[in-house]
């Protein structure tokens, strides 16, 4: 490719990583927001907060990016710019799968660690900010991980607006050479190059934040606990029972 040809392509990945971070931050915002009520004791605020969740959750990504783009400024007469269309779109769709990750881990959380909360006449938001969200924050990790995969994957939705992501550079440019398979591949290397990256961020944000809390990843904490067992001679009739299934 010539050289305007590769600026158009990073000219795209940029495009790409500033609508990941945005919609991103979104979808984080709303995810808390939304799955923390979820718990909440007013059945209203459930009631409004489900509602939400099954609405975004049960549509597609691609036709709410039609309706924030194309639909919205008929109805109401404001037309955003794609970079917020997107961001829009995507934060509000993939903060609602967000939710119940948040809402998941919430109550996943020992219900003894509320009861202390309440003998300690903690009030329900410092009960939420001092107890149950610093031990489930980490444990929610590994599916935000997942889920900031798959907003990556789903950036690509915006090239129907016309909008100079990754995905639209790249069409320009397989246009410009003809040459499909090549381009193509040259794709799916960044895009897995970009998700590779945001995996090792989250697994070493996971292992700083349940080191904040006095735990270790599963695999850290095997491992140890195999050591243990073969200095100390304790688990180890465990451990080679289980090696000989």
């Amino acid at each position: 490719m010539t050289s305007g040809l590769w600026e158009l392509v990073l000219e795209g990945i940029w495009v790409t990583v500033q609508l990941l971070f945005f919609s991103a931050l979104l979808a984080g915002a709303v995810s808390f927001a939304v799955g923390i009520a979820r718990t909440s004791r007013l059945w209203i605020v459930r009631f409004l907060a489900g509602f939400y969740t099954e609405v975004f959750r049960g549509t597609s990504a691609l036709i709410m990016i039609f309706w924030v783009y194309f639909v919205l400024p008929l109805a109401f007469g404001w037309q955003l710019v794609p970079m917020w269309a997107g961001t829009l779109a995507l934060g509000l769709t993939y903060g609602a799968y967000g939710s119940e990750i948040v809402r998941g881990a919430l109550n996943a959380v020992d219900p003894a660690q509320r009861e202390g909360g309440i003998a300690l006449s903690f009030t329900p938001w410092q009960r939420m900010r001092l107890i149950l969200l610093p031990q489930a924050v980490p444990e929610m990790i590994p599916s935000f991980c997942n889920l900031l995969i798959e907003l990556l994957k789903g950036t690509a939705l915006v090239s129907v607006m016309g909008m100079g992501d990754l995905t639209f550079s790249a069409n320009l440019v397989r246009l410009a050479l003809q040459q499909s398979a090549e381009v193509y591949m040259y794709v799916l290397l960044i895009y897995f190059v970009i998700a590779f990256l945001l995996t090792r961020v989250m697994r070493g944000l996971e292992k700083r934040l349940k080191a904040g809390i006095g735990k270790e990843p599963e695999r850290g904490a095997n491992r140890r606990e195999l050591r243990r067992a073969e200095s100390t001679g304790v688990g180890a009739g465990a451990g080679a029972a289980g090696g000989g299934a």
